[in-house]
């Protein structure tokens, strides 16, 4: 099986799945709904948490890191018990591991200044989850390993651009502690995908 492309900014990679990071596209930017307690998928009722003092700019990349950020962690957890290949698996784990840790020092930064972060995924993001969820074997494997390079350097992308043009000095700092976490996911996850094709 070979799926689209996998987001289009996911995750922090939040880390944060960025390439999920840019396939969010919060509809207000002073953050919609109040936040609710359901984080559980497809429910149909979509949270896009509460901009707080953030600028338009830093709200953007905060939603779409914490959105890609809670992807890569439920694909992560996918991979641990779903693919065939031990290294995949591995990866998996440090996906999930890293994501949520990220995710939840972004939640810290956000609640200083009045915000909440999104607490469910976007469609997008959704059918994405389910295709892998559908998948096995050496599809997951190789459909899993491509996806992650995708997704990796979209994040990459994304976290060096507000390392440096944040406005709000701690997302900058933010974006910049997780930035090698991002660039060393992208080289295990070419490494892996390469292995792969061997």
């Amino acid at each position: 099986m070979r799926t689209k492309k996998l987001f289009t900014i996911t995750g922090l990679a939040l880390l944060f799945g960025v390439s999920s990071m840019l396939a969010a596209d919060p509809s207000d930017p002073q953050g919609g709904t109040s936040p609710s307690t359901d984080t559980t998928r497809g429910t149909g009722t979509r949270n896009d948490g509460q901009r707080g003092q953030f600028s338009e700019k830093d709200w953007k990349f905060i939603t779409e890191a914490a959105r890609g950020g809670m992807a890569e962690v439920e694909l992560g957890q996918l991979a641990k018990t779903k693919a065939s290949n031990q290294a995949i698996r591995d990866f998996g784990d440090r996906m999930a591991t890293d994501h949520k840790k990220a995710n939840d020092e972004l939640k810290q930064i956000v609640a200083k200044k009045g915000a909440t972060l999104p607490t469910t995924l976007s469609h997008h993001e959704n059918s994405t989850i389910e295709k892998f969820q559908k998948a096995t074997g050496a599809d997951f494997d190789e459909d899993y390993a491509e996806a992650m390079v995708k997704d990796h350097k979209t994040d990459v992308k994304a976290f060096e651009k507000a390392s440096k043009d944040a406005d709000d000095p701690d997302i900058k700092a933010f974006a910049a502690k997780y930035l090698p976490t991002l660039q060393e996911h992208l080289t295990m996850a070419e490494q892996n995908k390469s292995s792969l094709k061997k």
